[in-house]
């Protein structure tokens, strides 16, 4: 791995998502030996890759190098590599391109789509993880319009012209309204050879109403935007299979599809090597305490979506979502500090800064603590609040112009198939 052999205290991070790099970005001016390991050479802002599935962005407006966040330190290292393995006796991480030894580990690997077992599922539908797959998504769906185009077979471009999305969460959510944006404003212009009113847009939620985790108010405002925008949502509906391009479900629904996602969940992404005891089943994520330490190990941390610690008011551990992820990189950033003071730890202590969904243009629902409102200024704080997340001045700057000029002229300049997709098992492949 050709990592120099130091006197300093050496800390492994895996994974470079948002727990992981807010943690070390700020560690990298601190006395120690900083190793970062991860399988992409850069940072994705998860929240805005459904923009660069419906065209609105393109993937580096949205990425940022690993090594450029954490150049700035003497002691920094990063890695491309996938990880394998953990060796806690010998303290050791096993990856593809060697072994490295660490004093201090933090396993920051985040989650994967969760299939919930379904394999036939799992090897047939888009899924949108990462950025690779967001490709994917957007150019089979760009591809589809192409066929639908020059068909004859009016039952096949149906089939072409049909979106069906499973899972109401915020993904599918606002996938859903970043597609019905494109019916809207931007595809008849491109296609004026097309009805786009064949098209149809599906929404299948299993529980009772869209974006389950936030408000009723929320749910109800996001449902009127979503069918006014044209979208047909079914709830108390769950997917059972898609083969053959059918999508089947537990009711009388089914429908033939050419483009099917799957928005329904997620997992963790644990790393084998440390006791089976540390893993919570279900979940998939690693059981920690107050610290971020893993039960049963003083050197090895867990934080973000891997993490899971149980507390009165979240017994089923913190959102698998952005904020509870950068606040325990920030929190941990402390408490190593004072760890290698010689210093007691401090409790993590997670604090709600609310949660919020855009639809479409103008539409978005915001839950900020006792307010829940929705509509142009909840659109304008949701783009405000992701504005400010991005990593880096330059994808800030590119994201704006990208969004004023879509506003504006009620257009989309990504509609390019860059990377033509090639099948359904190339895009099953999801590491971490």
């Amino acid at each position: 791995m050709n990592i120099p052999y130091t006197n300093l205290p050496r800390l492994v991070i895996i994974g470079g998502g948002f727990a992981g790099v807010a943690l070390a970005r700020k560690m990298v001016k601190e006395n120690v030996q900083l190793v970062l390991l991860d399988r992409h050479n850069y940072h994705t802002f998860q929240p805005l890759l459904y923009q660069v599935s419906t065209s609105s962005l393109e993937p580096d407006s949205i990425a940022y190098p690993l090594r450029k966040i954490i150049k700035r330190g003497k002691n920094t290292y990063f890695r491309m590599t996938e990880v394998t393995s953990i060796d806690s006796n010998e303290k050791k991480v096993h990856t593809a391109i060697g072994s490295i030894t660490y004093d201090y580990l933090v396993i920051a690997t985040g989650a994967r789509t969760n299939f919930f077992g379904n394999e036939t599922i799992e090897k047939n539908s888009m899924r949108m993880k990462n950025l690779p797959q967001a490709l994917n998504l957007r150019s089979l769906l760009l591809e589809n319009l192409e066929q639908a185009v020059i068909t004859t077979d009016p039952e096949k471009r149906k089939e072409l012209l049909r979106f069906v999305l499973a899972g109401a969460g915020p993904t599918g959510v606002e996938l859903a309204g970043g597609i019905a944006e494109l019916q809207l404003n931007v595809l008849p212009r491109d296609y004026p050879d097309m009805d786009f009113s064949e098209m149809e847009i599906h929404l299948i939620e299993g529980a009772d109403r869209v974006l389950p985790p936030m408000s009723t108010n929320a749910s109800e405002k996001a449902s009127k935007f979503l069918e006014k925008m044209g979208v047909h949502i079914h709830t108390n509906t769950q997917v059972t299979n898609y083969e053959s391009n059918l999508v089947s479900t537990n009711t009388d629904l089914s429908l033939k599809t050419a483009t099917f996602i799957w928005s329904a969940g997620v997992t963790g992404a644990p790393v084998k090597g440390l006791n089976a005891d540390t893993i919570i089943p279900r979940a998939n994520r690693y059981k920690v305490n107050e610290y971020n330490q893993i039960e049963g190990y003083n050197d090895v941390y867990a934080i973000g979506d891997i993490a899971l610690m149980q507390t009165d008011e979240y017994p089923k551990g913190h959102p698998m979502v952005a904020q509870p992820a950068i606040q325990q990189g920030n929190h941990l950033v402390k408490n190593l500090k004072r760890h290698l003071k010689g210093k007691p730890m401090v409790p993590f202590k997670y604090f709600d800064k609310g949660s919020m969904a855009t639809i479409g243009r103008n539409k978005a629902v915001v839950d900020l603590g006792k307010f829940r409102f929705g509509g142009f200024f909840a659109w304008f704080v949701w783009m405000f609040i992701h504005l400010w997340f991005l990593v880096g001045f330059r994808n800030r700057f590119v994201t704006f112009f990208n969004w004023t000029y879509n506003y504006i002229n009620y257009d989309k300049a990504a509609r390019l198939i860059v990377r033509p997709f090639k099948n359904k098992e190339e895009n099953a492949i999801e590491r971490v």
